[in-house]
């Protein structure tokens, strides 16, 4: 008989054992397993009690939610079904009462924590919503899926975005994932643009990979202004009037199209060799191919410049030189400057060109022709810069 016991004794812990390591997509077979458990009811409940229930299945939720209880009071997610119940009824009073009883029971609770924010963006407390919302992403893995597109629409709301710079301002361990979530979302990227400036402000830091990826999108659906706006931010001391980097002394983790990119492909090999002291870049093109080896967007407005630089290193016939091109954004070619060989004038070049006021951005890049030569073509540039023809009055980075 005594074994007869323990061995049922056994048993019954196996399967709670067994219950309990089930997951949620086997709930139903988990409450079989152990009915009695209270946590595995409370489980159930949530699961049964989703919006789209029946009218049934909802109150079996709560049926089964209370039976929960009675086996274990401590058992919340079944006091969060009961919470949510009781304000689908309409029970203001009760649902609140149950929703601080599950709060006190354990802040884990995802459903509680979504109730909570329910509650707190009803009554336009976006002080209490966040703090709800920074609660459940903290203690969650799994929340950021379902709350971070929610937090990205909501940047456009001012006091929203104030507030959410403040909780980034405590430094929570959610708080760069959401900096990358945002500066890839296509919610509305000039609203993050805002809420970075903001956050820099405060001494946040946005990777320059989470940058990078904001100032090209704004890019993308043409928000220049908005696009160099926060540049300016994230690249302090750069001036819309002249390029920027001339002598590729920047590391940069990321580089955005308002930094030098090296452009590589077939028969094409470029690098960019940045140096505290002078930097430079380096290129080397096959017989036979060509085309853009590094470029840089520009803004510059609507006047007379200059382009210089250095060359070092090439030597080639005339018909194989290298040259730098200005061309307007939106098409057309405004201008180009030869690079000749390295052996005249110390490798030195220079060139004017005139920017319209109908061309608002343009990109500047080296391009080069196709060699004839079988050793093809290789050099490297270790200064290049467009400025404007006449001297730069001091100019504020902006805000």
């Amino acid at each position: 008989m005594l074994a007869g016991v323990v061995g049922w004794i056994g048993y019954l812990s196996v399967m709670q054992s067994v219950a309990l390591v089930l997951p949620d997509s086997r709930i139903e077979e988990a409450h079989a397993l152990a009915p009695n458990n209270g946590r595995i009811a409370g489980r159930l409940s949530q699961t049964l009690y989703r919006p789209d229930a029946s009218g049934a299945e909802r109150t079996r939720a709560v049926t089964i939610a209370r039976e929960a209880l009675r086996h274990d009071p401590t058992a919340v997610e079944a006091v969060a079904t009961l919470a949510a119940d009781a304000l689908t009824r309409g029970d203001k009073a009760e649902g609140e009462r149950l929703l601080a009883y599950s709060q006190t029971l354990s802040r884990r609770d995802l459903r509680t924590q979504l109730i909570a924010i329910e509650l707190a963006v009803a009554r336009d407390d976006i002080s209490g919503a966040l703090n709800h919302y920074d609660i459940a992403l903290r203690s969650k893995k799994n929340a950021s899926d379902l709350l971070f597109p929610v937090l990205t629409s909501a940047l456009t709301n001012p006091a929203i975005r104030t507030g959410l710079v403040k909780t980034l301002g405590g430094r929570p361990n959610w708080g760069n994932d959401f900096i990358s979530h945002a500066a890839r979302s296509d919610a509305d990227p000039a609203a993050s643009a805002a809420f970075f400036r903001s956050l820099q402000a405060i001494h946040v830091p946005v990777s320059d990979a989470s940058s990078v990826s904001l100032i090209n999108r704004l890019l993308v659906i043409g928000l220049s202004d908005e696009a160099w706006a926060y540049y300016a931010v994230a690249r302090p001391g750069s001036d819309r009037r002249q390029s920027r980097d001339p002598t590729f002394k920047s590391v940069i983790e990321a580089r955005s199209a308002f930094d030098w990119n090296a452009v590589n492909s077939i028969g094409v090999s470029t690098a960019i060799l940045p140096n505290a002291a002078n930097g430079l870049f380096d290129f080397t093109v096959s017989m036979g191919n060509g085309g853009t080896l590094l470029q840089q967007l520009q803004m510059l407005p609507p006047g007379d410049y200059v382009l210089e630089g250095r060359s070092v290193g090439i030597e080639q016939p005339v018909r194989s030189h290298p040259y730098w091109i200005l061309r307007c954004h939106a098409g057309g070619e405004i201008g180009r400057v030869e690079v000749p060989n390295s052996s005249q004038a110390g490798g030195r070049f220079q060139g004017s060109i005139h920017v319209s006021a109908d061309c608002p951005v343009q990109m500047l890049a080296l391009v080069a022709r196709s060699p004839d030569e079988i050793n093809g073509v290789s050099g490297q540039i270790d200064r290049i810069v467009i400025r404007p023809a006449r001297a730069l009055a001091p100019t504020r980075t902006a805000p």
